[in-house]
Order: C-alpha cells, then sequence, then structure tokens
C-alpha cells in the first residue's frame, strides 16, 4: 500500500505497516493561513480494516475491506458482504483489496486487488438493479508486482469516462529497477484505458504515448513512487494525486482537466521538490502544488478530495487529505493549480488510510483500525 519503513517503529499488527517512521512537518504552511472551518468527525460505521470507498446507486456508499470484501453503507447502516473474494487475495506486506469504483452510470463495478500470487488485478462486474452480477466477472488488466509492498491500487472513472489506475514503482525502497522513469512499464505509473472499448480493454486514441514503440499505450502519467490515492474534483475535473515518498518528503501532485496526459512527477529522480540520492532532475519534471518533510508526526500522505458537498459551506473548493502516521486532517486552498493557503482542520482521524466522496459531496474518512467517519460542520 503507501508506507515505508525504519526499524525504530512498527505501526499497528499488519503487515500493511512494516515499520513507519513518525516524523513530518508541514514545510510549506503559509504565514497567515484562512482560518479553518469548523469541522467533526461523525462515526457512522465500523468495518474490517477499510481500505476504499465509492458512491453507489441510490445514495449508497461502497466500501472495500482489505481482506476481500464489499460491503454497503446506507440508511440503516453498513450491510452484510455484496462480494467477497478472501480466498482470492492476501494480506501480506501490502496486499488485498485495494481499489474499488463504478461507472458513471452504476452499470459496471471494478475491484483492484492482488491476486494469491501477489499479482495486481482489475476485475469487471455488471450491476443490475443495484446488485453484483457474479457471473459477468471478467478481468480487465493484470500486471505482476516484484515485491508485496507499493502495489498502488486505487482506481477511479476519470470524467471523461475512462478507467483510471495507479501502480506503485514496484516496491523494495529506492525504486531498484527504475521503474519510476522508464516508460516500458506500467508500474510506477497512472494509467487511462477504456474497459467497455473492447476485450479486455481498448486504449485511448489520445492516450499521450499511443504509438511510441518505447512506451506503454496505457500510461498516462509517469514518475510516481506509490500514488496510494488519487481523486478527480467534482467540480472542475482537475486530477490530484497523494504519491508516498521514501524517506524525507511527501507529496501532492495536480493536473489540470485540461491536461493532455504525459506528465513526469519526478520519482526516483525526484523526491518532492529534491533530487533523490543525487538524481538529475528531469527537464519535463512536473513538481508537487504541496509537499511536507518528515520532521514531525506525518510518514505517509493519503490522498484524499476536494470538497464539493454542501454541509460545509467554509471547506467548499478545499482539497482534503491526511497522513497516515500523523492522522490530521488538513485541507489546501488552491487557485490555478497553486496553492493559497493550507488549513489544519483539528481533527483526527487516526490511521487514516483512505478517504471517500459520497454521491452528494460529502466526504468520508476511512481509518485503517475500522472506523468510518463522515465529515460534518462543527
Amino acid at each position: 500500500m503507501k508506507v515505508r519503513t525504519r526499524s525504530s517503529a512498527i505501526i499497528g499488527t499488519l503487515c500493511l505497516v512494516a515499520s513507519l517512521a513518525l516524523t513530518a512537518a508541514y514545510a510549506d504552511e503559509p504565514a497567515a493561513p484562512r482560518q479553518a472551518p469548523e469541522v467533526v468527525l461523525k462515526q457512522v460505521a465500523t468495518a474490517q480494516n477499510p481500505t476504499a470507498g465509492a458512491a453507489g446507486p441510490g445514495g449508497t456508499l461502497w466500501l472495500a475491506e482489505r481482506a476481500g470484501t464489499v460491503r454497503v453503507l446506507g440508511k440503516s447502516g453498513l450491510g452484510k458482504p455484496v462480494l467477497d473474494i478472501s480466498a482470492e487475495t492476501t494480506t501480506d506486506g501490502e496486499r488485498g483489496l485495494l481499489g474499488i469504483a463504478f461507472d458513471k452510470k452504476f452499470a459496471h463495478f471494478y475491484i483492484s486487488y492482488t491476486n494469491l500470487e501477489g499479482t495486481s488485478t482489475v476485475d469487471e462486474f455488471a450491476v443490475r438493479h443495484g446488485k453484483i452480477q457474479p457471473s459477468t466477472r471478467r478481468t480487465v488488466l493484470t500486471q505482476t508486482q516484484p515485491y508485496a509492498n507499493h502495489n498502488g491500487g486505487d482506481i477511479k472513472i476519470g470524467p471523461d469516462g475512462y478507467l483510471y489506475i495507479a501502480f506503485g514503482d514496484g516496491g523494495s525502497g529506492g525504486d531498484p529497477h527504475g521503474n519510476g522513469q522508464n516508460l516500458d512499464t506500467l508500474l510506477g505509473k497512472l494509467l487511462r484505458i477504456d474497459p467497455r472499448g473492447a476485450k479486455p480493454y481498448a486504449i485511448p486514441a489520445d492516450n499521450p504515448f499511443v504509438g511510441d514503440p518505447k512506451a506503454k499505450d496505457e500510461i498516462w502519467a509517469y514518475g510516481l513512487r506509490n500514488p496510494w490515492r488519487f481523486s478527480f474534483d467534482a467540480a472542475t475535473g482537475d486530477l490530484l494525486i497523494g504519491d508516498v515518498g521514501q524517506s524525507a518528503w511527501e507529496e501532492i501532485d495536480w493536473a489540470p482537466a485540461k491536461s493532455k496526459g504525459g506528465e513526469n512527477y519526478g520519482w526516483s529522480a525526484m523526491e518532492g521538490n529534491h533530487p533523490f540520492r543525487d538524481g538529475t532532475e528531469p527537464a519535463n519534471h512536473v513538481p508537487p502544488v504541496h509537499e511536507y518533510d518528515r520532521t514531525g508526526l506525518g510518514c505517509s500522505v493519503t490522498g484524499g478530495y476536494v470538497y464539493r458537498g454542501k454541509a460545509i459551506p467554509d471547506l467548499k473548493g478545499q482539497y482534503v487529505f491526511s497522513d497516515y502516521c500523523d492522522g490530521t486532517l488538513r485541507a489546501l486552498q488552491m487557485k490555478n493549480g497553486e496553492v493559497t493557503g493550507q488549513s489544519d482542520l483539528k481533527v483526527n482521524g487516526g490511521e487514516v488510510i483512505s478517504f471517500a466522496q459520497g454521491g452528494n459531496g460529502e466526504l468520508y474518512v476511512l481509518a485503517l483500525g475500522g472506523n468510518v467517519s463522515r465529515i460534518d460542520p462543527a
């Protein structure tokens, strides 16, 4: 998943976090940030190691649990599993059920997981009357993983209707195979495919590397270490990626909705705005819009969403994110791809592993220990 190691700290009982250094200061906090919106976290459910969520049909929120189950949060609470692939995945290293997504019409449901061999796998199910049709299951895409960490695994349907898939650099530490800058592998990349255009999938004709014999056609962006969580702004279509750093810097990357793709976010020549191990900054490096170091309590950025709900007007348009080790929720004010301010929302979600956005734009915080909380006005 999204964590790194240090021998001095063992976090949790799951192998999801081998060892994490409890450090991270927010180096670029503005001197006089706008007053933070007043919010609280309201616990709405308890799940079994939730890892991802997606807005479902009928105003529901579907939640993925790491061991392989999917459950639906509705008006009556969290229901029994509607999907169970626990016999097909493992929870060693950073593996498991890592991402879920619906298409825009709630006609197809996608899951992203590592299989028993550790291979990253994206499967599709048809959905009828709000229910998964198990007999329609098919595999869309697979990617062999050389190590048990840095799998990435987040998936989203973009504003264009295509499926975006985030893969980490393959794992170990320091990108030993150089995958981040290698366009001939899907590792260390954000992919963009059309799962309904062909079987198993089609390549959108306007993907940035189509026709390049030295690059994979599926690639939309590259130079990523472990893009554990990414999202699209529901109002603007802008893309934001929380990319977990190696040992010094956590970063949030951004691309405008009008982007044609091809962004190089720098890894493993760069870690944030800084050369990694005497690396040389690529000429086409797209620097992060925000970074923070690890001199405080943070260690592993958890990307979130731009808030587009109605319950908290003062939070509207701000990008909400957190850190697995620190747990504090923070918000970035942005304009034209530049951060104009940062707020500490003064609430702590615990081991924040992911966020989910409901169909009404309200945001939920998922803690690995099980808490599912909604961000409400204070």
